[in-house]
């Protein structure tokens, strides 16, 4: 056989592998099915900017009273699994910036994925590791974290100016140090959107970031500035339209300059929704997949 043909077949080989190697690498950032039927969204009222932005039926009898034990304090025992107990800590980590807070579920090292919350004003590591609250909402994240070989950090964030961004920063590079080949996620929640918004502007933390998550956030009308704009890095946006707080009017406009200028992004737009309605109902699996895929 010709020397050339054994050096085709060769590359030809090499190729099927890699793709095989591509293929397996995505079905492992696929999170499974996970009380799904509790948690997916309902019905989907309508779409816009061809299927990214959908609006969500959102009814609070239904979404809060009739899910929660005891409405806003307790949800109900289905939509909960305290076995994530056993994979969870609080710990202070050392980070380039300085140590932060966090409670953490999952692998510490050579974790499949990294999800770090940030808290909103008031808050602190414990809202984001609260399993009955929010309607179970962070629970499910945890168990999503650990049935899938991930890890999820809630932070204690010190502050929302550069100071307390500074230390999340820290935080997204040394969860990418112990984990390297794992994308990062970043989802921040109202106030919270601050720190996202700072992180967006540091250069080294968006290398080390794969997406975000804007939950309920303010608007940022400047992230076309920022590092996170010229990186293309993918932006789920979930935001209650009656928001009294953030109007949700505002973040669709920013959701519509990153998808005109080719930044991948989505929005689910939660009808009736308020302040605190993407706490409560963000799909983490589908947010995750969704950042996963891109």
């Amino acid at each position: 056989m010709p020397q050339s043909t054994v050096h085709c077949l060769r590359r030809l080989v090499f190729a099927a592998v890699f793709t095989a190697l591509a293929v397996q690498d995505a079905a492992a950032l696929t999170l499974k099915p996970w009380k799904d039927e509790l948690f997916g969204y309902g019905t989907v009222i309508e779409t816009s900017d061809d299927g990214a932005l959908s609006v969500v039926d959102y009814q609070e009898m239904r979404d809060i009273n009739r899910r929660d034990q005891v409405p806003e304090r307790r949800v109900k025992s289905a939509y909960v699994s305290t076995a994530v107990k056993t994979a969870q800590k609080n710990a202070t980590l050392d980070t380039p910036a300085g140590p932060i807070d966090v409670a953490m579920t999952g692998k510490g090292e050579g974790a499949a994925f990294t999800v770090i919350f940030i808290h909103g004003r008031g808050g602190d590591r414990r809202l984001g590791n609260n399993d009955w609250n929010f309607g179970g909402n962070f629970n499910r994240l945890k168990n999503l974290a650990v049935r899938g070989g991930g890890v999820y950090y809630a932070a204690s964030v010190p502050s929302f100016d550069d100071k307390g961004a500074a230390r999340v920063s820290g935080l997204i590079l040394t969860a990418k140090a112990l984990s390297p080949d794992a994308p990062v996620i970043l989802a921040c929640a109202s106030m919270g959107s601050f720190i996202c918004a700072r992180v967006a502007r540091d250069p080294v933390a968006v290398k080390s970031l794969s997406g975000m998550v804007l939950m309920g956030g303010a608007a940022d009308g400047d992230y076309s500035k920022t590092a996170a704009f010229k990186a293309k890095l993918p932006v789920f946006f979930t935001h209650g339209d009656s928001d009294s707080v953030y109007q949700a009017n505002d973040q669709i406009a920013v959701f519509r300059k990153l998808r005109k200028a080719g930044v991948p992004a989505r929005f689910v737009l939660f009808q009736t929704g308020g302040h605190g309605t993407p706490v409560r109902m963000t799909d983490w699996r589908e947010t995750l997949n969704w950042l996963f895929a891109q």
